[in-house]
C-alpha cells in the first residue's frame, strides 16, 4: 500500500513538472506556430508522454543536436564572394531578369555560382544505376559515395562489388550511409563493405536511448563523386525497386543527374565535410579536389541544408525562387507537405498569375502524408494553381522549375522532415537547355496524371475526410 500511495502521489507530480518544463521551452523558443500548436496540444492533453515525445523528436532540440555536427569538424566551408553576379552575360534582358534571384541564392548558400557544367537528367534506376557503376568502375584516383538509403542486395550488390574491387585496385574509397537507411536490408550494407575493407561510416550510429535522442537527424543526401571530376545527385536511394526494368516487387520511379564541370567540387567539399564528421579525417589534395576544366553552359549553385547553422537554408531559397517567377512553376515532389510561408509564396504566384502545376503521387508510400497533403489542396486550388495525382508506380522524384531558366534539383522534398531536420544537398541550375529537357520530362508526368479538383474534394465520403482531418494534425512531425 505505501508503494501505490508513493507512486499516485509521484506520477501526477512528475507529469506536472515535465508539462511545466516542456510548456516553457515551447513558449520561448519554438518559432513555427503550427508546430507550436501541435506540440502544446499533445503536452496539455497527455502531460506525461507529450513532454517525452517533445524531447525526442522537438525541433528545437534537433537543431541544437545539428549545431554540435557541425562544432566537431569546424567552421562552415565557403566560397570567396563572386566577381560578376551577373551571371547571364549573353543577353542583357534574361541578365536583369535573372540577377536578382541569382544574387539572392548565393548569399543565402555557402558557396558560389559557378560557370561551364554539363548537368544529364538520368531517368530511374534504369538509366542512373549503370552510370554509376560504370564510373565507379572507371575511377582512377577516388570515389566518395554518401546515401541515405543503400540496400546490400539487388542492384546495391552490384555496387558493393564496384567498390570493393575499386579498392582492391588502390583507389581511395569513401562511403557514408545513414544510420537509418542502413536498416532496409539485411544484413547491413556497412557491415558487408567493411569485411570487404572499404573505409564505410554510418551517420550517426548510436545505440538504444541515444539512437531516440538523434532520430531524427538523418543524412538524407545522395552524392557519390568519382576522381573529384565527375558527380552524381539527385534524390536516387540504392535501391532494387529503382530498376524498373526488373520489375521489382515495389517498384519506384526516380530522377538522378550526372554533372560535371567546376560545382563538382562542391558535391565534393560537402562529402568531405560529412567524412571529417564520421570519421575524423579530412579530405583534401589533387585526388579529392583536382582542377576541373569547363564542360558545359550551365551556371550551378550547391545548397547545403541541415539543422545546423544551415539551417532554413532550402526554404529560404525555394521561397526566393517562387517570388522571382513570372511565367511558371512546374513543381514535382513525392511528398507534398510545405511549410505555411511555402503555402503562401505559392498561392501569391498564382495570384500574381503566374502558373503554378503541382505533381505528386496519387498513392503515396506513406499513406498518412497523402492523406494530410490533401487538407492542403483547397486553398491551392482556390487561389489557382493546379494539382496533379500521378498514378503507380510512387514517383520519388523531385524538382522545381521557375519560368524557363531556372531548375531546382537534389534530394529536399517538399516536407517538414526534409525541410527542417534532414541534412540535404540540392543544387540549382540556370540553363534554359536544361530547363527544357526537364520541362519536357515534367509534363510527360503531367499528362499521366489526375487532375485534382475542388469538386473532387468535396466529394470525398466523409470517413475519408475525417481520417484526413486527422492526418493533418501531424503535419508538424510528418
Amino acid at each position: 500500500m505505501p508503494d501505490i500511495h508513493l507512486l499516485s502521489t509521484v506520477l501526477p507530480l512528475t507529469a506536472l513538472v515535465l508539462g511545466l518544463l516542456a510548456m516553457l521551452h515551447l513558449l520561448v523558443h519554438q518559432k513555427d506556430h503550427r508546430s507550436a500548436g501541435f506540440w502544446a496540444a499533445l503536452i496539455l492533453l497527455s502531460p506525461l508522454i507529450g513532454p517525452c515525445l517533445y524531447a525526442l523528436l522537438g525541433i528545437n532540440f534537433i537543431r541544437r543536436k545539428g549545431r554540435l555536427y557541425r562544432g566537431s569538424i569546424g567552421p562552415a566551408y565557403r566560397d570567396p564572394p563572386p566577381q560578376c553576379p551577373l551571371f547571364v552575360q549573353s543577353d542583357p534582358v534574361l541578365a536583369e531578369r535573372d540577377c536578382g534571384l541569382a544574387v539572392a541564392l548565393d548569399r543565402i548558400s555557402r558557396f558560389n555560382f559557378t560557370p561551364d557544367n554539363e548537368v544529364i537528367p538520368l531517368l530511374n534506376g534504369d538509366e542512373a544505376m549503370p552510370a554509376m557503376l560504370e564510373a565507379i568502375r572507371s575511377a582512377r584516383q577516388s570515389i566518395a559515395l554518401s546515401s541515405y538509403i543503400f540496400e546490400a542486395e539487388g542492384i546495391g550488390a552490384e555496387f558493393v562489388s564496384a567498390l570493393a574491387e575499386a579498392h582492391r585496385r588502390g583507389i581511395q574509397v569513401r562511403v557514408i550511409v545513414d544510420d537509418a537507411g542502413t536498416r532496409y536490408s539485411w544484413p547491413p550494407v556497412t557491415r558487408v563493405l567493411a569485411s570487404l575493407g572499404v573505409p564505410v561510416r554510418r551517420f550517426m550510429p548510436n545505440r538504444f536511448i541515444l539512437r531516440l535522442l538523434t532520430l531524427n537527424l538523418r543524412n538524407h543526401k545522395k552524392l557519390l563523386i568519382v576522381d573529384g571530376v565527375t558527380g552524381f545527385t539527385g534524390g536516387m536511394n540504392i535501391r532494387e525497386g529503382n530498376m524498373l526494368a526488373r520489375n521489382p516487387g515495389h517498384p519506384v520511379q526516380d530522377i538522378h543527374f550526372r554533372l560535371r564541370g567546376p560545382v563538382v567540387a562542391q558535391l565534393q567539399r560537402a562529402f568531405a565535410e560529412d567524412w571529417t564528421f564520421c570519421a575524423g579525417e579530412p579530405l583534401e589534395g589533387p585526388s579529392w579536389f583536382p582542377d576541373i576544366t569547363s564542360v558545359g553552359s550551365v551556371h550551378a549553385l550547391g545548397v547545403v541544408d541541415g539543422p545546423d547553422e544551415d539551417f532554413e537554408v532550402m526554404p529560404t531559397a525555394l521561397f526566393a525562387a517562387l517570388n522571382a517567377a513570372r511565367q511558371r512553376v512546374c513543381l514535382l515532389t513525392p511528398y507534398f507537405l510545405p511549410t505555411s510561408i511555402l503555402m503562401a509564396a505559392l498561392k501569391l504566384c498564382s495570384t500574381r498569375g503566374v502558373e503554378v502545376i503541382i505533381v505528386t503521387p496519387a498513392r503515396n508510400n506513406i499513406p498518412f502524408v497523402s492523406w494530410a497533403a490533401q487538407t492542403l489542396y483547397p486553398e491551392l486550388l482556390h487561389a489557382g494553381c493546379r494539382i496533379y495525382e500521378s498514378p503507380p508506380p510512387f514517383d520519388h522524384s523531385k524538382m522545381l522549375l521557375i519560368d524557363d531558366g531556372w531548375s531546382f534539383i537534389g534530394s529536399t522534398n517538399w516536407d517538414p522532415r526534409s525541410l527542417r531536420l534532414n541534412f540535404e544537398f540540392n543544387v540549382a541550375c540556370h540553363s534554359q537547355d536544361l530547363n527544357q529537357r526537364l520541362f519536357e520530362i515534367f509534363s510527360r508526368k503531367q499528362q499521366e496524371s489526375t487532375e485534382v479538383s475542388e469538386a473532387t474534394l468535396e466529394g470525398l465520403p466523409m470517413p475519408e475526410r475525417l481520417r484526413n482531418g486527422f492526418a493533418r494534425l501531424f503535419i508538424p512531425v510528418l
